[in-house]
């Protein structure tokens, strides 16, 4: 036996044998989850695309936008921690199908939408109804995968929002654009209807497709499954001893500072979601065809970005420099696109390159960042935890957006918001830098 497949110290199984099962196990997981959450992503960020036409058609203000597209996050706010409860208590496939048909179904009413405020109620429930799936993803992954292999998942995951991004802007940009009129419609509201309907169809698939433990998966070998329960329990004697009470949370410093950490950084990143079209239009981009595929290549760098900055992380090790750094570079781009729409005469290609810059830093921070509560939780606190801290640390994307909106009321630049979200930006990579121990493993009082 070679040197490459003789079992690692404390294994039970040759390393090859190790990795096959859990490319097995990534093969039949992340591909679906990842459709999955572009068409989250989608139903969630399309707004952006149909401000464009939507503002006008309904006589909306930029503020009423930066509302409508923010609350969606006190949905989150509200819901993701019972979500979380309930699936660890229901299972993983009943949570998702109830949550993905759910969000499908509100994506398509807002085509409907006439007045600020039935816009508001609508973008709160979809908020609602999304609110369990990315926590809920981040614990199930946790049920299969050990920590060292985990940055890597998520990372392939997450990045699925971006291939939404890629895809995203050229769809609606057609989407927009040849539907406009069929049937006496706008294009936005044939924007929400047609990203809707796979959401809720996905969500059937879900009952049938998905596996909610490595035990009950049918499509493991006895053997596969011995494999991967003793990889997490190999994984959890190396942590060593976590907090598991979820009822300590709320009195735990370090959960409070990961809120803090991922609210820096969701600043940042709600504010590229929401304001990417309209930074883009700023630039002398006015289609949305145009706008839509420019959008769409910056989004596939920031998939790049999240898989290779989450694989490297895994083989290194280390989380601190991989998040940081890619926060700065974040934080960075955003400070450089603000000084050049700042700036009258500049190649159009400058602001373009800086937005790319900072969408690139600022995906590919977050899937290491997930690496973090788990060196400090375990069981029902990780559930709970990892809930609460996207839940809380989301109403960055109530807050940023509606800021972003009354800046630009007020200025008629975005500009004036990007120097503020770059600094805040910024204070995430601090913080980490400088309050989280390089290899923390005991417990958290």
């Amino acid at each position: 036996m070679s040197a490459h497949d003789m079992a690692l110290p404390g294994a039970i199984a040759p390393r090859d044998q190790v990795d096959s099962t859990y490319a097995k196990i990534s093969w039949r997981l992340l591909p679906f989850l990842g459709a999955l959450w572009v068409l989250a992503w989608l139903d969630r960020v399309n707004i952006g695309f149909a401000k464009l036409q939507m503002l006008d058609d309904l006589r909306f203000s930029e503020a009423v936008y930066g509302l409508g597209a923010g609350i969606f996050f006190l949905g989150y706010f509200f819901f993701e921690v019972p979500s979380n409860m309930l699936l660890q208590k229901i299972g993983a496939k009943k949570t998702i199908m109830r949550i993905t048909i759910g969000w499908g179904v509100i994506c398509m009413l807002q085509a409907w939408v006439t007045t600020p405020t039935q816009f508001y109620v609508l973008r709160f429930l979809l908020g609602a109804f999304e609110a369990g799936f990315y926590p809920g993803v981040i614990l199930y992954l946790t049920y299969w995968y050990p920590s060292q292999r985990r940055a890597k998942a998520f990372g392939t995951f997450m990045s699925a929002s971006a291939i939404a991004g890629v895809l995203g802007g050229p769809l609606a940009g057609w989407i927009m654009t040849s539907m406009g009129g069929v049937q006496g419609w706008h294009g936005w509201q044939w924007l929400f209807v047609l990203e809707g309907i796979p959401s809720v169809l996905a969500g059937v698939v879900a009952w049938f497709y998905m596996t909610d433990r490595p035990e009950q998966a049918r499509w493991l070998s006895d053997d596969e499954k011995k494999v991967v329960r003793h990889e997490l329990e190999l994984d959890a004697r190396r942590q060593g001893e976590r907090d598991s009470d979820w009822r300590r949370l709320f009195t735990n410093p370090k959960v409070w500072l990961l809120i803090a950490i991922f609210f820096c950084l969701l600043c940042a990143n709600s504010t590229l979601t929401f304001w990417i079209p309209t930074v883009i239009k700023e630039t002398g981009f006015t289609t949305p065809m145009a706008i839509g595929w420019i959008a769409g290549a910056a989004y596939l760098f920031g998939a790049a970005g999240m898989i290779l900055n989450g694989r490297n992380s895994d083989r290194r090790g280390e989380v601190r420099w991989h998040f940081s750094g890619a926060a700065m570079c974040g934080a960075g781009g955003m400070l450089l696109l603000a000084v050049a729409l700042g700036v009258p005469g500049l190649p159009t290609f400058v602001p373009l390159l800086a937005m790319g810059l900072a969408l690139v830093g600022t995906m590919s921070a977050i899937p290491v960042f997930w690496q973090l509560p788990n060196m400090f939780l375990s069981g029902g606190a990780a559930a709970v935890g990892v809930a609460l801290i996207n839940s809380i640390s989301n109403l960055a994307g109530f807050g940023a957006p509606y800021a972003m909106g009354l800046i630009k009321n007020a200025t008629g630049q975005v500009a004036p918001g990007l120097y503020i979200v770059a600094f805040i930006e910024l204070l995430a990579a601090v913080l980490v830098i400088v309050f989280i121990a390089r290899r923390p493993r005991r417990q958290v009082d």
